[in-house]
């Protein structure tokens, strides 16, 4: 086996895109994630239904298939997206399903007592979430939603199929010029294992200095 130094500025680039795809996607699942949460804790059936719908939707079909859709299929109705908007929209509203259920669980292990305590003081609903519940909720959540960057971040990946060069793209294109797949892939493989280790001890470090001792136990 032996390695080519030339591949780390090409495998550099390619990371770089990774990382924008990645850190765009999460933030537009966050927003739309907390937006779909709430729609199923406190926006009754007409609103948590739809939410419900979604959810289930973008849960339970392939990531690759909603991609290929956006990219390929969204065309034929004169809608004509670019690569990388297209890899961002199909993946943040992917990610964006999944955060929903992430927030929801971490909104209702707010203990209800304090959502009653805010209205009983005059605020309205929209005030008690943004001021009361959800900042903890934020806190709560944080173990589970760090499993959901990560993924994001590996599942990034498949955008390669949509001719988008990230650090998976680069490494195909690099392969198959050189046809050394295993070196390639392998070193790809290490980038990403970087990535997920600096990424959790960050997100390890984040929850130690967020948490607050007993949040979100024997939530009533």
């Amino acid at each position: 086996m032996v390695f080519d130094w030339a591949w780390l500025p090409l495998l550099a680039h390619g990371l770089i895109l990774t990382l924008e795809i990645t850190v765009t996607c999460i933030a537009f699942g966050f927003v739309l994630g907390v937006i779909l949460a709430l729609m199923r804790v406190y926006g009754g059936k007409w609103l948590s239904i739809p939410a419900s719908i979604y959810i289930q939707i973008f849960r339970g079909t392939p990531l690759l298939v909603q991609l290929l859709m956006v990219y390929y299929g969204l065309p034929s109705w004169g809608i004509c997206l670019s690569a990388f908007t297209s890899g961002v929209l199909a993946l943040g509203l992917n990610t964006a399903a999944y955060q929903a259920e992430y927030f929801r669980g971490a909104i209702q292990a707010v203990k209800q007592g304090q959502l009653l305590a805010a209205r009983s003081m005059g605020m309205n609903m929209v005030q008690a979430a943004r001021y009361i519940v959800l900042p903890q909720a934020f806190r709560i959540v944080i173990p589970s939603w760090s499993n959901e960057l990560i993924l994001m971040l590996k599942y990034s990946s498949i955008v390669f199929s949509v001719t988008l060069l990230d650090l998976m793209g680069v490494g195909k294109r690099i392969a198959s010029h050189n046809f050394r797949y295993f070196e390639v892939y392998l070193v790809v493989a290490l980038f990403y294992l970087a990535l997920v280790f600096i990424i959790t001890q960050f997100l390890r470090l984040l929850e130690k200095k967020v948490h607050i001792p007993g949040l979100g136990e024997h939530a009533e």
